[in-house]
């Protein structure tokens, strides 16, 4: 399975990830601050990395060292990046046939992801990447800066596995505790989590962390179709239900659906979370170019 396209890539390039207040690095990078009052004189240098403007390049240095460097001003800095995947075995929500790989909801979510990875890459953001599975933090990768991690982390993106138990609190307060340097962390599943999540987003930003939460859903959990006597079978822990599905039960799903995401937004509101709803029938290019533009956690 191919995660990205060359042409779906191209896409991003005039994208960059967005934080209300960006923390500096000991490393400068190609952000720019929202902080006023600063200058846009020469401040210091970092090294290149391919897909550099080669117009930043300090020539008089390349010459004398044999080293590329880039040429940073006094209101550049570089952010920390932390995105987090849920890889829980509900996370790994069937395809609709006649788009199989568009619709299942966690290749859906590696692509969300390894698109928001590719724009910090792309910015020279210090990026983190970590899987979530069974209350921990599983694989990484990273700390890692520069376009030239974009093809090792793809194809470390598409051999993760979902199949794992779900407890985000414990997975993300042990990221907190884990992590030293604080940035922008985007944390990507459909929240659910028998121990729920909220305190671990508050643990996260207790250290310093601008939280950002993408809930990933797919339309048949949003609207399903499902009708008559039925066995429910619970992916992660195989517990049977039996149901009877008729018009009026399916009407009280969706509503408390509905009522569930909206209780979600109130309390990541009242602590200026970023909580944005996601259904895997958008693609998740327009997702970016659109949804995630307007809620200012991508600019360009």
């Amino acid at each position: 399975m191919t995660l990205f396209s060359e042409s779906a890539l191209r896409k991003l390039d005039q994208l960059a990830l967005t934080a209300s207040q960006v923390r500096s690095g000991a490393i400068k990078g190609e952000r720019r601050s929202n902080k006023k009052g600063q200058s846009v004189e020469f401040a210091d240098y970092r090294n290149y990395v391919q897909g550099d403007d080669l117009r930043r390049l300090d020539w008089n240095l390349y010459a004398r060292l044999e080293k590329p460097f880039i040429k940073l001003l006094e209101d550049e800095e570089d952010l920390a990046v932390h995105i987090l995947l849920d890889c829980s075995a509900s996370m790994d929500w069937h395809a609709d046939e006649k788009h199989p790989a568009d619709s299942h909801k966690f290749t859906y979510a590696r692509r969300l992801a390894g698109a928001l990875a590719y724009l910090a890459l792309g910015a020279g953001d210090l990026l983190t990447f970590a899987a979530l599975r069974n209350g921990q933090v599983g694989e990484q990768y990273g700390p890692a800066r520069g376009r030239q991690h974009t093809l090792r982390l793809i194809r470390w993106l598409t051999a993760l596995p979902a199949n794992a138990s779900t407890d985000l609190t414990t997975a993300l307060k042990q990221y907190a505790l884990r992590v030293s340097r604080p940035g922008l962390c985007i944390v990507l599943t459909d929240l659910f989590s028998p121990n729920g999540w909220q305190e671990g987003i508050t643990a996260l930003q207790t250290r310093g962390h601008e939280c950002v939460l993408l809930q990933i859903l797919a339309p048949e959990e949003l609207e399903p179709t499902l009708s008559g006597d039925l066995r429910l079978i619970d992916s992660e822990s195989g517990i049977g239900q039996e149901v009877s599905l008729n018009d009026g039960l399916l009407h009280l799903y969706r509503k408390r659906v509905q009522q569930w995401q909206l209780e979600t937004a109130e309390w990541c509101t009242k602590r200026a979370v970023h909580f944005v709803p996601i259904n895997t029938a958008t693609p998740w290019d327009e997702l970016l170019l659109t949804t995630l533009r307007k809620r200012g956690i991508v600019s360009g």
